[in-house]
C-alpha cells in the first residue's frame, strides 16, 4: 500500500516532463520556421533589377551607412562634429582614443564616439547636421545605391548615427519621408553624450504615409536593426566587394544643389588625414604668419616672390583691351566688380592690378579692418549714404566692390547688388576663383577674424583672377540707358561665364539664415 502513492507521483512528474518537452519542441519549431521565414526574405542586390518595375510602388527601408554611403567608416563624420562643434582639443582627444575605439565592438565604439563628440554641446546651437555634414555625406554617396533608393515611391532611412547628424541631410537633400536614428539624451539644454535605446518600429507600424508594401536595402557586412527590417516583404543585401566598385554620385545628379555649407575643414577627415593635419599645424601656423606679414608690410615686387616661396600659388589673366587701357597716360577711376570667395579678395586684386585700390565691405570684423593692407570702408546698408561714401572713395582711387555681399564656396554666384552700377560707367568685371586643400578661409557661424589665418594655413592656397573687358558703354546706366539691375545682372552673367559657374537669385540673408539662423550682420 505504501508503494502506491510513489508510483502515482512518478507518473505525474513524468507527464509534466513530457508536456514541457513537447512545448519546448514546439517553440524550437516556431523559432526555426521564423528563422527560415526571415532567411527567405533575403535577396541579393543583383536581383533588384528583376523587381525594378515594383520600386516606384514600394516604400524602401534602407540602411544609410550600409546601402547608401560608399565608405563603411563613420569616424570622419564624428571628427567633423568634434572639430566644428567642440573645437580642436576635442578633435585631438577623439583622434588619440580612436585606436582604442577600434578594438571594441561596433555598438560600443559608436557609444564612445558619441559621448566624446556630443558631451557638453548646447542643443540649440548645434547646426553641424544641416550646415556641415550634408556636403561630406553627398560626396560619399554611391551612385548605384542612390539610384535604387530614388526609384522607390517613398523612403525610410535607418542609421546607426544620431538623428541630429543624418536627419538634415536625408530630408533636405534626398527627400526621405522618415528617418530612424538614435536620439541623444539632453539635460538642461546640453547633450549628455548618452544615446537612448534603439527605436524605430513604431514609425513603420503607425506610419499612415507609408502605405505601400515595404522592401529593405542593406549591406551584408553590417546588417543591424533586424526588428525594423522584419517588417519588410523582401530585404536586398549588397556585399562589401560590390560597394567598393560603386562610383561617386556626380554633382549634377544631386536632387538639390549644394550651394551653401559651413565649417573649416576642406577635406574628408579620415583618421590618417586628420593625423597629417595636426602634424602640419605648427609649420602651417609659422607659414601663415610669414605670409600675413609679407602681404601687409612689403611692396608688391618683394611680397610676390616671398609668397610664392612659401607655397602660395596665383595666376592673373588679362584681356588685350585691359592691357591697352593700363598704358594710358591719364587713366580714369574704375570700379572693379568681382565675385566674393574670401575676405582677401580685394588684397589679391590689388596685387594682380599692381596699383592701389580701396574696398567697401558689409560686415568685416574690426581685427580684419585693422590688419588690412588696403583702405576699407564699412557700408551702412543705407542706399543714399553708401552711394555717397563710395563716390567719395572713387575720387581718390579705384574701387573694388563685391556685390554678392558675402562669400560662396561652391561654383555658384549669388545675386549682385546693383548699387555699383550707379557710381561710374568705367566698370571692369573680375572673375575670381580660390583653391584650398585643408582649411576653408570663410565661415558663417565662426570667428570671422580668423578667416584670413585659416586661408593662409593651407599648404598650397591658390588665387586665380581673370580681368575681363571693361563694360561696353551700351551696358551702363548713364550713357547706355540701362537700369542698375540690368547692369548688375549682366556683370553677374559675364563673371559666371568666365568661371563656368551658375547664377542664382540667392542673397546674403539667405545664406546666413540657412547656415547660422541669423541675418548675417556683425
Amino acid at each position: 500500500m505504501a508503494a502506491m502513492p510513489i508510483t502515482v507521483k512518478t507518473i505525474i512528474y513524468l507527464s509534466k516532463f513530457l508536456l514541457r518537452s513537447l512545448n519546448h519542441m514546439e517553440d524550437l519549431q516556431k523559432n526555426a520556421s521564423s528563422t527560415n521565414d526571415s532567411q527567405s526574405k533575403l535577396r541579393k542586390y543583383a536581383s533588384l533589377n528583376r523587381t525594378s518595375e515594383e520600386l516606384p510602388r514600394s516604400t524602401i527601408v534602407f540602411h544609410v551607412e550600409g546601402a547608401l554611403l560608399r565608405s563603411s567608416s563613420v569616424f570622419p563624420y564624428f571628427m567633423l562634429v568634434a572639430f566644428e562643434a567642440g573645437g580642436i582639443l576635442r578633435a585631438l582627444v577623439l583622434l588619440f582614443l580612436y585606436p582604442f575605439v577600434c578594438l571594441v565592438s561596433r555598438e560600443l565604439a559608436l557609444k564612445i564616439m558619441v559621448f566624446l563628440c556630443f558631451f557638453g554641446i548646447k542643443k540649440e546651437s548645434f547646426r553641424i547636421g544641416t550646415s556641415v555634414l550634408p556636403k561630406f555625406f553627398l560626396e560619399d554617396v554611391g551612385h548605384e545605391g542612390f539610384e535604387v533608393v530614388m526609384k522607390c515611391g517613398k523612403k525610410v532611412g535607418v542609421s546607426d548615427l544620431p538623428s541630429v547628424m543624418v536627419e538634415g541631410f536625408l530630408k533636405e537633400y534626398l527627400g526621405v519621408d522618415a528617418v530612424i536614428g538614435r536620439k541623444i539624451k539632453v539635460a538642461c539644454g546640453y547633450f549628455t553624450g548618452l544615446m537612448e535605446a534603439k527605436t524605430g518600429s513604431s514609425v513603420l507600424n503607425s506610419g499612415k504615409e507609408l502605405d505601400f508594401h515595404l522592401i529593405g536595402f542593406g549591406c551584408s557586412g553590417m546588417f543591424p536593426h533586424e526588428h525594423i527590417f522584419s517588417h519588410c516583404k523582401d530585404v536586398f543585401l549588397v556585399n562589401e566587394a560590390e560597394k567598393r566598385k560603386w562610383t561617386v554620385l556626380p554633382r549634377n545628379k544631386y536632387p538639390k544643389p549644394l550651394i551653401f555649407h559651413d565649417g573649416r575643414l576642406a577635406f574628408r577627415p579620415t583618421s590618417v588625414d586628420t593625423l597629417v593635419m595636426f602634424l602640419w599645424l605648427p609649420l602651417g601656423l609659422f607659414l601663415a604668419i610669414i605670409r600675413l606679414i609679407a602681404t601687409i608690410t612689403l611692396p608688391y615686387k618683394l611680397s610676390l616672390p616671398l609668397l610664392a616661396f612659401t607655397g602660395m600659388r596665383g595666376r592673373v589673366a588679362r584681356s588685350k583691351l585691359v592691357a591697352s587701357v593700363e598704358v594710358e597716360e591719364k587713366p580714369t577711376r574704375k570700379v572693379y566688380v568681382c565675385n566674393h570667395r574670401t575676405l582677401l579678395d580685394p588684397v589679391f586684386v590689388r596685387i594682380a592690378l599692381m596699383r592701389p585700390v580701396a574696398a567697401v565691405t558689409y560686415s568685416l570684423s574690426r581685427v580684419s579692418e585693422l590688419i588690412s593692407p588696403i583702405r576699407t570702408t564699412r557700408l551702412l546698408r543705407d542706399k543714399d549714404k553708401d552711394s555717397k561714401m563710395m563716390e567719395k572713395l572713387l575720387r581718390h582711387s579705384d574701387l573694388v566692390v563685391c556685390p554678392e555681399g558675402t562669400t560662396c564656396r561652391e561654383p555658384y554666384l549669388l545675386r549682385f547688388s546693383p548699387l555699383f552700377a550707379e557710381l561710374s560707367d568705367e566698370i571692369v568685371p573680375l572673375a575670381i576663383d580660390v583653391h584650398v586643400n585643408v582649411f576653408y578661409g570663410t565661415t558663417a557661424s565662426g570667428l570671422k577674424c580668423l578667416d584670413p589665418v585659416f586661408f593662409l594655413l593651407n599648404p598650397y592656397p591658390a588665387y586665380y583672377i581673370k580681368i575681363l573687358e571693361t563694360l561696353p558703354i551700351s551696358y551702363t546706366c548713364s550713357n547706355g540707358g540701362k537700369s542698375s539691375i540690368e547692369v548688375a545682372n549682366h556683370v553677374q552673367t559675364e563673371i559666371a561665364r568666365a568661371l563656368g559657374f551658375e547664377c542664382t537669385s540667392l542673397t546674403r540673408k539667405d545664406k546666413y539664415m540657412i547656415l547660422a539662423g541669423v541675418e548675417g550682420t556683425v
